[in-house]
């Protein structure tokens, strides 16, 4: 990412916070940065692996607090897989998640439809705040070793 990339999610970041009643700290710009740099839905301790060579005095207890942050300002949100860990999604966009099968991979999927013509007819005076939609089955790499 160049630096013009940089600045402006550092400043969407700050402002994000700071309207949130959160102040901005090196770990939860750190925390956001790992999110961005590889979207496939990490676990917190997935993140604190990753955070944790470029910032080897991050805790597990300071990217838990860094993930509830950007997830109550509206960053990140979270995505839970059955009863498996819970996984941080940065992508905010109104979309779905494809859960692989095979690896337990989960992918981002473009939704047809918006919050005013959703893609499920809803009853009379409900009001959609939200999409939630999952897809499962296997994806492109397990269908393909499977072939061989």
């Amino acid at each position: 990412m160049d630096f013009a990339g940089e600045s402006r999610i550092a400043k969407e970041l700050n402002e994000r916070l700071a309207t949130s009643g959160f102040r901005s700290t090196a770990q939860r710009e750190h925390v956001y940065g790992v999110l961005l740099a590889k979207r496939d839905h990490p676990t917190a301790e997935e993140v604190f692996l990753r955070a944790k060579p470029q910032m080897p005095d991050i805790s597990i207890a300071t990217v838990y607090n860094c993930l509830d942050a950007l997830v109550k300002c509206g960053l990140v949100r979270q995505v839970n897989v059955d009863r498996g860990a819970t996984r941080f999604c940065p992508n905010m966009k109104e979309h779905c998640h494809f859960y692989c099968s095979d690896c337990g991979g989960v992918y981002d999927i473009g939704l047809a439809g918006n919050l005013e013509a959703p893609p499920v007819q809803l009853p009379e005076g409900f009001t959609v705040e939200h999409f939630e939609v999952s897809v499962r089955g296997v994806c492109n790499r397990c269908a393909a070793g499977k072939k061989q």
